[in-house]
């Protein structure tokens, strides 16, 4: 059960949705979540006035068609399984987004089961 959070520059929401579901796409081929466990934030920055501000560590050339991918996943997977689930965002969001791959800046925090509640202020994973 992943929470992302999405923040592109000048992305209109037809380039957000898209990113979206290369997300989502990716972390069902490589994750194995299911189709339908989206928890997504999707925000757009504009230009000048953007607060998304970024620049070219470790080498990596960026410019406005920036996406910064925010992870929050419950700990356990490899990391080859992380590594797959990388490469292949980058990629869906080339194919469904036009976004160049050096472009895409992905961070994973992990935490634990209890630290979940899914509504009704319940820990429904909590054992």
């Amino acid at each position: 059960m992943p929470l992302v959070r999405i923040d592109a520059v000048n992305a209109d929401n037809e380039r957000l949705q898209a990113l979206g579901r290369a997300v989502l796409e990716a972390f069902t081929e490589t994750i194995g979540t299911p189709p339908n466990d989206r928890f997504q934030i999707l925000t757009s920055h504009q230009g000048a006035n953007s607060t998304l501000l970024y620049g070219n560590y470790p080498q990596v050339p960026r410019d406005e068609g920036l996406v910064v991918i925010a992870i929050t996943m419950r700990s356990g997977r490899t990391a080859a399984q992380k590594k797959a689930l990388y490469r292949r965002t980058a990629e869906y969001a080339q194919e469904y987004a036009g976004t160049d791959p050096r472009n895409v800046l992905i961070t994973v925090t992990e935490n634990e089961s209890i630290d979940w509640s899914f509504g009704y202020g319940l820990a429904q994973y909590a054992f």
